[in-house]
């Protein structure tokens, strides 16, 4: 397959890429904190194959200090010891809501979300997986590409 760029995402369409870098940004500051809303977009850019943001936001955890080993193992969470019950509980929910309709958001994995979340905290974890999941669409069906030298500041 080509790795040749189509639609450069960041050139076309400003006021919809104005208002999705918004949204990133508004989840970004939310009562999740920054730690947790860039677990999340790792997450679930590991699951919806987006390398672009893969790099991305493992880049910008590795600014805010976490440790490279806590980071690679995000993808197998649920057997790390490096995580919280409260990250946990977050990377197993947003899971479940970036599979759906392919997953069930039971009243059962509700209740346990619940547990460390708020009514509001949890809208701002569907909120995360909107957003995260929308630039991880745009990125793979636009062949954007891990860039071999990041652009300043990303």
């Amino acid at each position: 397959m080509s790795q040749a760029v189509r639609i450069s995402l960041f050139k076309q369409a400003p006021a919809n890429l104005k208002a999705l870098i918004n949204l990133s940004v508004s989840v970004k500051q939310s009562s999740l904190g920054e730690r947790l809303v860039e677990l999340i977009n790792l997450r679930i850019s590991q699951i919806n194959g987006c390398g672009f943001c893969v790099d991305m936001h493992w880049r910008d955890l590795i600014r805010q200090g976490v440790e490279p080993r806590h980071l690679n193992a995000v993808t197998v969470w649920r057997e790390a010891p490096f995580f919280s019950e409260r990250e946990r509980a977050a990377l197993r929910w947003v899971e479940i809501v970036n599979n759906q309709p392919h997953s069930d958001a039971s009243n059962e994995e509700y209740e346990r979300v619940r547990e460390y979340f708020s009514e509001t905290e949890i809208v701002e974890l569907g909120y995360a997986v909107a957003a995260i999941k929308g630039w991880n669409m745009l990125n793979l069906s636009l062949r954007n590409p891990i860039p071999e030298v990041p652009a300043p500041g990303f």
